[in-house]
C-alpha cells in the first residue's frame, strides 16, 4: 500500500522505508499522485519582500538576519505602507498571485509596527492577492488580528527534524514552533511549513522532518523545501551545496506523504540547474518564489524562471482571488 492511500499516519519507520527507495521509482510514484492531485502544467507563483530586515534576536545558525552573526547585512526598520503596496503591484504584475512578507522578529509584539503589519495584509488583500506573513512566534490573540485583516497563510517552518533542531537554533524550541502552528490553525489561517536541507543534518533527520510534517492534522497546505544558501558570517557558512538528488529525492516524498498540499521549491535554485528544478516538478514541486531575492538571500531573476516555465510548459496559475478571474 502506497503513502497517500494509507488510512492513518505513516510511522517514522514506515517514512524511513519510503524515503529509501530507489530515486526513479520514488519519482514515478510521486509524479503519478501529484497528477491525480493537481494540474501538473500549473505552478502557483509567490513573491516574498522582507518587510523588516536583520537585527534579529534568535540564533538561527544559517540565517544572515541574525544579529549575532556579521555577515555584511544592512539593518532596515519595518517598511512603510506606500513602498509595500508598491512591492505588491510589481509582483502581480510580473506573474505572483500570492505575496508573502517576512518580518525578522524573534515573536509577534503589540504596537505600531504590529498594527503597520496588519495594513499591509489589508492593502495586499485588497489587490487580489493571497497573503503570506512570517513573523516568528505569535499569540492567539495576535493570529485571530491577522485573522481578521484577512491573512492567507502563516509560515512557520520547522527546519529539521526534532533530533537536530538544538543544533542549530538554541533560542526557540522545536515545541515552540509547534505550538505556533497550532495557534495559526486555531485561528483559522492557512498554514505554510516547510524545512531546510544541507545543514549537515543526516537522512535520519530529513527523514524526522518529512513525518513530522506529514503528521500534522491538518496537513500544511504549503511546504516549502528549502535548500541552504550557505552566506559567509553565519555558523553555517562554509557548507557545501546540497547535491540535487538529495533535493528531489525530499520532493518526491513530500509529494507522496501529502498529496494536497503545494510543495513549494523555495531558497536555493539558484545553485540547481534546470535539469534538476525540471525533475522536482515532475516529482511534484508545484510552487516557486519569483524575483530577485527571497527575504536575503539570492534567488532567480523573474526573466530566466519564465524562461525556463515556457522551456519545460510550465504556466502561473491564478489564484481565485486575483483580478481576472
Amino acid at each position: 500500500m502506497t503513502p497517500h492511500t494509507e488510512a492513518r499516519p505513516l510511522s517514522r519507520e514506515e517514512v524511513a522505508a519510503v524515503f529509501r527507495r530507489p530515486l526513479l521509482d520514488l519519482v514515478l510514484e510521486a509524479a503519478a499522485v501529484h497528477r491525480r492531485h493537481h494540474d501538473p502544467a500549473e505552478i502557483q507563483c509567490s513573491s516574498l519582500l522582507s518587510v523588516k530586515t536583520g537585527a534579529c534576536p534568535e540564533d538561527c545558525a544559517y540565517c544572515p538576519q541574525s544579529a549575532r552573526y556579521d555577515t555584511g547585512l544592512q539593518t532596515e526598520p519595518l517598511m512603510a505602507l506606500d513602498d509595500v503596496r508598491a512591492a505588491a503591484h510589481n509582483a502581480r504584475a510580473n506573474g505572483a498571485d500570492r505575496f508573502c512578507m517576512g518580518a525578522a522578529w524573534r515573536e509577534v509584539r503589540d504596537g505600531p509596527d504590529f498594527e503597520r503589519v496588519l495594513e499591509m495584509v489589508r492593502e495586499v488583500k485588497g489587490l487580489g492577492l493571497e497573503t503570506c506573513v512570517t513573523l516568528g512566534m505569535l499569540e492567539p490573540r495576535h493570529a485571530r488580528r491577522l485573522r481578521e485583516a484577512g491573512l492567507d497563510f502563516y509560515n512557520h517552518n520547522l527546519d529539521s527534524s526534532p533530533e537536530f533542531y538544538d543544533r542549530i537554533i538554541t533560542t526557540r524550541t522545536y515545541e515552540d514552533r509547534l505550538r505556533t502552528l497550532r495557534v495559526v490553525r486555531d485561528a483559522g489561517i492557512r498554514v505554510c511549513c516547510g524545512g531546510i536541507l544541507g545543514m549537515g543534518e543526516s537522512e535520519e533527520d530529513r527523514i524526522g522532518l518529512l513525518h513530522e510534517l506529514a503528521r500534522q492534522d491538518p496537513q500544511p497546505e504549503s511546504v516549502p523545501i528549502n535548500a541552504l544558501v550557505a552566506v559567509p558570517g553565519t555558523p553555517l557558512g562554509e557548507l557545501e551545496p546540497l547535491p540535487w538528488d538529495e533535493m528531489v529525492r525530499v520532493v518526491a516524498v513530500a509529494r507522496l506523504l501529502m498529496p494536497a498540499a503545494k510543495v513549494r521549491l523555495s531558497a536555493g535554485r539558484t545553485a540547481m540547474t534546470e535539469e534538476g528544478q525540471t525533475l522536482c516538478f515532475l516529482a511534484g514541486a508545484n510552487s516557486i518564489f519569483l524575483g530577485d531575492k527571497l527575504l536575503t538571500t539570492p534567488n532567480p531573476g523573474p526573466d530566466r524562471d519564465a524562461a525556463m516555465l515556457r522551456k519545460i510548459g510550465l504556466r502561473p496559475s491564478r489564484s481565485e482571488r486575483s483580478p481576472g478571474r
